[in-house]
């Protein structure tokens, strides 16, 4: 029969072991909840954009069945004109051309972190964001 000599020690050490046994079967199921609702979120702002941009076309459809949209439309696009009209384009000043962006106005420096930064971030499903 073996004796612990100092059994608070071995009391301590299985402790700590079922805690962190309970910390990590803890943290999976709490990232996959919270990801999960992140991307409900992102589900419903994206169902909400299509749902107004499906209102905006139904409005188009509904303005392209009268004459007068069709007249409009006829004469922005195509340049159309009434028999006895005129039409006249007026043309912008010329634009300015555009020097390219050098090379390091895009480089980003990565933050400095620290690991309980990063950690935190783990268990806080911060670090799904991105």
């Amino acid at each position: 029969m073996t004796v612990f000599r100092r059994p608070g020690a071995a009391v301590v050490t299985l402790l700590f072991l079922v805690t962190g046994a309970a910390f990590l079967t803890q943290v999976v199921p709490y990232r996959q909840i919270l990801d999960s609702q992140r991307q409900v979120s992102s589900a419903r702002a994206e169902l909400a954009a299509l749902e107004e941009d499906n209102e905006v076309l139904a409005a188009d459809i509904a303005a392209l069945e009268t004459d007068e949209e069709v007249e409009k439309l006829a004469r922005e696009k195509l340049g159309y004109v009434q028999p006895g009209e005129t039409a006249y384009v007026v043309l912008g000043p010329p634009e300015e051309e555009t020097r390219p962006q050098s090379q390091t106005d895009d480089l980003v420096i990565p933050e400095e972190r620290t690991w309980v930064d990063m950690l935190w971030d783990f268990v806080t499903g911060a670090d799904l964001d991105s």
